[in-house]
């Protein structure tokens, strides 16, 4: 009798679980459904509007000593143009042992050494070579190696930024800015749509001028990527990579980006960031060619960069 009843208990229990996995495997299905649906749909919604040529470059990137992945992204208010200028120059870092984003910003006029065409702002190397010159140029001066790029077209932050905020993103503005970036924004608590929000961190003016805009697109990373951390925020990731795409010009393969994406919504990861050049290692001046630039003690910015990345 005890017999009979073990085994139909044991029975049971298998029973129980084959239910189980056979809810959860229903469950995977229909999100993987609504996922490539919500996917389907941002892409559908924004490839008519984007009308953007992409450009394949070479790009030959490897990963850093410490097995980062590292990428290069780059904000372009081009439509395809090869020698297009780019007001924005990241390095997002991810390391899959910490599950540790990192996101380094690169001042725009910042004066080094571009291999092959003498001293020039950074920038310049994008306008000259595309993103594997800069990446080159970044090595020279810095040591980062750089695996992979994302040139990602201001407009398609626009349309990402209304499509998972449509009531705005709440910023404290702190004065009126208005200059060279199409819009007005008022100072003060407010909440703000795409395209105000793209003219917040574009937004150079100021006594802080590049100072304030870099300290800016931190900011707006960071609350941009908390709000991705929340259980509402991953429900609307795979229509905001649908969105995105067809605005976005970059080698990371989509397995790649979603596997990073996991790790980071999972772990619930801060985001660190930095600024390139660090206090007091550098100096305003002016030189033909080039114009005003900031000269930086490349030793001393390419230290603080292996303390950040490596800690």
């Amino acid at each position: 009798m005890r017999s009979d009843n073990h085994l139909q208990k044991k029975k049971s229990r298998k029973k129980n679980i084959l239910v189980f996995f056979s809810i959860l495997t229903l469950l995977f299905a229909g999100f993987a459904w609504f996922a490539y649906d919500q996917f389907v749909s941002g892409i559908n919604q924004t490839a008519a509007e984007a009308n953007i040529k992409k450009t394949e470059y070479t790009f030959n990137g490897q990963k850093d000593e410490n097995g980062n992945t590292n990428v290069l992204v780059l904000g372009s208010d081009s439509r395809g143009e090869k020698h297009a200028r780019t007001d924005t120059i990241m390095i997002a870092q991810y390391n899959e042992n910490t599950n540790k984003p990192k996101l380094l910003s690169i001042m725009r006029d910042s004066y080094v050494e571009i291999p092959g065409h003498g001293q020039n702002k950074i920038n310049a190397a994008f306008a000259i070579g595309g993103p594997d010159l800069l990446r080159e140029t970044i090595k020279h001066n810095f040591d980062i190696d750089i695996q992979h790029y994302a040139i990602i077209d201001f407009k398609g932050f626009e349309s990402m930024i209304d499509t998972a905020f449509p009531e705005g993103v709440e910023i404290n503005v702190e004065s009126q800015m208005s200059e060279k970036i199409g819009v007005t924004i008022e100072p003060g608590l407010q909440k703000l749509d795409g395209e105000h929000l793209l003219g917040y961190v574009r937004y150079r003016g100021g006594a802080d001028s590049d100072f304030g805009r870099v300290r800016r697109q931190q900011e707006v990373m960071n609350l941009l990527m908390k709000d991705m951390l929340t259980i509402e925020g991953v429900t609307k990731l795979p229509k905001l990579a649908g969105v995105i795409t067809p605005y976005i010009n970059t080698n990371v393969d989509t397995s790649t980006g979603i596997f990073i994406a996991k790790d980071i919504i999972t772990n619930k990861s801060d985001l660190e960031t930095m600024r390139i050049p660090v206090d007091g290692s550098f100096e305003n001046a002016r030189y033909n060619g080039a114009g005003s630039v900031l000269d930086l003690n490349i030793e001393e910015n390419r230290e603080a960069i292996k303390t950040f990345m490596n800690s």
